[in-house]
């Protein structure tokens, strides 16, 4: 059975992704918070938590079929949210920094999540083929990635004004070669 500290290992390496998604997240919004970061950080930790649940589950249901494809749809999130980050970038670039409307902020938040977190899904699936109670492997994953995430974010909000009107284009760019990875690293293996 896997252990505390081995979880908490997975979890840190799970959580990579949502680290570099939070930190271009706090470089955009400067004025971020630690109430701010640490509901960012929430979102990040529930789906990285909830995703292994789903994966330990279907991994009974569907036999690794996931595997076939979970790749292409982190991939394909995570370069449309990019893309459009990048947009908004330039596109906005003279204009002074506005919030979006929380809706399209949430949005946004949580697609982003989800992109970074297909990956513990097939975590997931291997969790269910080993001794491990997954309640408490979500547990500790999500809340290893709320604590990266949240301290992405303020690391970010530190860097952003370092990075000004770029903040936005960096953080897509991340963003996208965090999908580009994922695709690279299952298509290689």
């Amino acid at each position: 059975m896997a252990g505390i500290p081995t979880l908490g290992a997975l979890g840190a390496s799970l959580s990579v992704d949502a680290f570099a998604a939070s930190l271009g997240k706090g470089a955009v919004e400067q004025k971020g918070r630690w109430r701010d970061a640490l509901r960012v950080g929430l979102v990040f930790g529930f789906f990285e938590a909830v995703t292994p649940a789903i994966g330990y589950f279907l991994g009974y249901m569907l036999n690794g079929l996931i595997a076939d494809y979970d790749h292409w749809v982190a991939f394909g999130l995570l370069f449309a949210v990019g893309s459009y980050m990048i947009r908004e970038a330039i596109l906005n670039h003279d204009a002074p920094a506005s919030e979006p409307g929380n809706e399209t902020n949430y949005w946004r938040l949580a697609t982003t999540a989800i992109a970074t977190s297909i990956d513990a899904a097939a975590v997931g699936i291997s969790l269910a083929l080993m001794d491990v109670n997954v309640w408490v492997a979500c547990l500790v994953i999500g809340g290893v990635t709320t604590v990266v995430a949240t301290s992405g974010v303020m690391l970010g909000k530190h860097m952003g004004p370092y990075l000004g009107r770029y903040a936005g284009i960096l953080g897509g760019l991340v963003l996208i070669a965090i999908g580009a990875s994922i695709l690279f690293q299952h298509l290689t293996a």
